[in-house]
């Protein structure tokens, strides 16, 4: 009977019920921050030695979630971000279609590879609400048009439509767009820099031309390799990883109990990599280097977010906007374990596939098991930072109460009164997965009727209360108590076979019901993807766009 209750809710939708009482009278800014491919712990607040004193302020003046959970994977993270749906409910079950030769388009409701009509943007909602809804940096969950940022409620937007790109130089079929305009840029582009100046001057035009409220959604493509920072913020971190990650993941385990992020008798998970010691010599310095130009990525990540908070503070709106700081998933090992692209391209502004390696990836997810692609904490856990003076009254606490990103919808139609939609735009909308995250803001409890439910090429979980049921892909299902065991050292499957096959039968039931497919993943016979073969320079870009629109 564990989850007999837990099952019948999964199956009920969340629909915020339209303006909280004195709410609509003074409606709070919105403003939600996303990192690309941050580990964990990398920031100084959640115990990492990088430094990030903007965020470590926010967080110390605001709210800490320790177990806030992502996807595990980039633009299934934001589709369920940006619609308040588990990614399969709203057309990303795996990835985005990105045209020719990478059809992400399985023939299923679920996979089709964009965004589909039967899900809204918080934009979309907020929109109609009154809210001027602002974008700048990754979109990643429509490559094509008609499922660009304006065409899903945005007013602004300049940014990179598809994934991964070269920060200092974004490849033309990267889409680097302004509205629905492709342009090339500039020559002192860097992303995390370019990004934040097109949001500050979305905010600073909108707060002159009147005083709706806003939301903005600022989706840096930082730290996601390839390994690209500024000579500057590299040359603070030579040397600092000469040690390697032994040593890093160990520093940062200490500080994380020390904090209060960690319970004080969390374990370290057993090391997932070859000792520092015992990897090539002539590798070392490297890998070092490696991680000195990602933590540079993540302190220039954090001297924006500072740059942000330094403009709302001078259009004397910081104190009634909410700051929302997340992660799109953990630490990336991709690369393996020496890192992806030769030696010789690390320090370079070329390049693409640069990557830290596994190992300094192990050391991000500090003290979790696994990375980005996975299920395990290592590759869903996401360090949360909320920031409202006017609405958090526990100022620097620490939370451990699971959430997940289809909170955040619900969270900020709570707070704007804004009506979550049965139809709209002539289509029958699906329900919200999610619940309002205000409680905890407001430091009180937070009651979740179900289970939170994950997958992801195969890899499938089920947080219920204290209890973990996880499993790889064509593995059995392991469990844990990870309220006593974050870590997920300790496999009680084994000793409590009935609590397994009650959590089995939840995820089966969700499974069914979001849509998840085998993995991996075949088209139904017969059935051709839609792809669209790119432009490869800015002119043609740009020429496509302007036949487009005539």
């Amino acid at each position: 009977m564990i989850l007999t209750i837990a099952i019948l809710c999964s199956a009920l939708v969340h629909r915020p019920t339209g303006e909280a009482p004195g709410q609509q009278a003074s409606r709070p800014n919105l403003v939600v921050i996303m990192a690309d491919d941050m580990g964990f712990s990398d920031i100084g607040c959640f115990g990492g030695e990088i430094s990030t004193p903007n965020l470590d302020e926010l967080a110390e003046n605001g709210l800490r979630l320790t177990q806030f959970y992502n996807t595990g994977r980039c633009c299934p993270t934001r589709a369920a971000l940006l619609t308040g749906r588990y990614a399969h409910q709203a057309g990303i079950g795996w990835m985005t279609n990105e045209g020719s030769g990478r059809g992400q388009d399985y023939g299923y409701p679920s996979y089709i590879g964009d965004l589909n009509r039967t899900s809204v943007t918080f934009a979309e909602v907020l929109s109609s609400a009154g809210y001027r809804a602002l974008m700048a940096g990754k979109w990643h969950v429509g490559t094509f048009p008609g499922m660009w940022p304006l065409d899903r409620g945005f007013e602004r937007y300049y940014g990179i439509v598809r994934g991964a790109s070269n920060h200092f130089d974004p490849l033309p079929d990267k889409l680097l767009m302004e509205g629905r305009r492709p342009v090339a840029p500039g020559e002192d582009f860097y992303s995390s820099d370019s990004f934040t100046d097109a949001a500050i001057s979305y905010l600073q035009e909108f707060r002159e031309s009147g005083s709706d409220p806003f939301v903005l959604y600022l989706a840096f493509t930082a730290p996601h390799w390839p390994l690209h920072a500024p000579d500057e913020d590299i040359d603070r971190y030579q040397g600092k990883y000469d040690n390697g990650w032994e040593a890093v993941r160990a520093g940062r385990h200490e500080r994380m109990k020390e904090l209060g992020i960690l319970h004080p008798d969390c374990e370290l998970s057993p090391l997932d990599v070859v000792p520092w010691q015992e990897t090539p010599e002539e590798r070392r310095t490297t890998l070092a280097h490696r991680m000195a130009i990602y933590a540079a990525m993540v302190d220039r990540l954090d001297q924006n977010v500072g740059r942000l908070v330094s403009t709302l503070k001078e259009l004397g709106v910081l104190d009634d906007t909410l700051i929302l700081f997340i992660a799109d998933n953990g630490g990336c090992a991709e690369g393996g374990l020496m890192g992806g692209s030769p030696d010789e391209m690390v320090g370079s502004r070329d390049g693409y596939y640069l990557t830290y390696g596994k190992g300094w990836a192990n050391a991000s997810n500090t003290p979790f098991r696994m990375y980005k692609h996975w299920v395990h904490e290592g590759g869903i856990s996401s360090p949360f930072i909320a920031h409202w003076p006017a609405g958090i009254k526990q100022k620097g606490a620490i939370k451990r109460t699971p959430c997940h990103l289809v909170d955040i919808g619900p969270t900020l139609y709570e707070l704007a009164g804004a009506s979550y939609p049965d139809r709209y735009s002539g289509e029958v909308i699906g329900g919200l997965e999610g619940v309002s995250l205000l409680p905890l803001l407001r430091g009180e409890q937070l009651s979740r009727p179900s289970p939170i439910f994950f997958e992801h090429e195969g890899n499938r979980a089920v947080r219920d209360g204290p209890w973990k049921l996880v499993a790889r892909h064509g593995r059995p299902w392991e469990l844990f108590d990870l309220s006593q065991d974050r870590s997920e050292t300790n496999d009680l499957a084994l000793e409590n076979p009935s609590r397994v096959a009650e959590m089995t039968v939840a995820y089966r039931a969700w499974a069914e019901r979001a849509g998840v497919r085998p993995w991996p993943l075949e088209r139904p016979e017969g059935y051709k993807p839609f792809t669209v073969a790119y432009p490869k320079t800015y002119p043609e870009l740009e020429a496509a766009d302007a036949s487009r629109e005539e």
